[in-house]
């Protein structure tokens, strides 16, 4: 694929921790963030824009290139952090795992500053259960009938 191209392929993408167990700790959760920016940062043509979450799961609100594969790419962030975070802390505690599966949505441009918002205010978001189901679902079978 030519390098020559345009293109605004907005994601937000989700997924938990292994059997949404509150694995991202105060002392977990910083480390995972910072290993999957990097990652992130690491992929050429990607861009973060803003990283949330709460204990049980991960958000991101990113822009990728049309070469990117988003099932192959996310297998990589979730591994490589977990690996990473894991690494840092000692392999043997596994502190972080993730579990399979992981739910993907794209947006327009538009939508960009409410999706960040939802993104970064996570925790504000699930105390006051003020979430978006689309936004929170990892399998299909999680999504509600009606939109959002």
């Amino acid at each position: 694929m030519s390098g020559n191209y345009f293109s605004e392929i907005n994601l937000h993408l989700v997924w938990h921790t292994k059997n949404s167990m509150p694995l991202l700790t105060p002392k977990v959760e910083p480390m995972a963030h910072r290993y999957l920016k990097q990652r992130i940062m690491d992929t050429p043509g990607a861009f973060l824009h803003a990283i949330g979450g709460i204990e049980t799961h991960v958000h991101l609100a990113v822009t990728v290139p049309p070469k990117l594969t988003p099932s192959e790419w996310i297998g990589q962030l979730k591994g490589g952090s977990s690996h990473d975070v894991n690494e840092e802390i000692g392999m043997r505690n596994k502190s972080l795992q993730w579990q399979s599966g992981y739910g993907v949505v794209s947006f327009g441009t538009r939508d960009l500053p409410w999706v960040i918002d939802y993104v970064l205010n996570q925790r504000s978001h699930h105390a006051n259960h003020r979430v978006h189901h689309r936004l929170e679902s990892i399998t299909e079978m999680e999504i509600p009938s009606a939109i959002d």
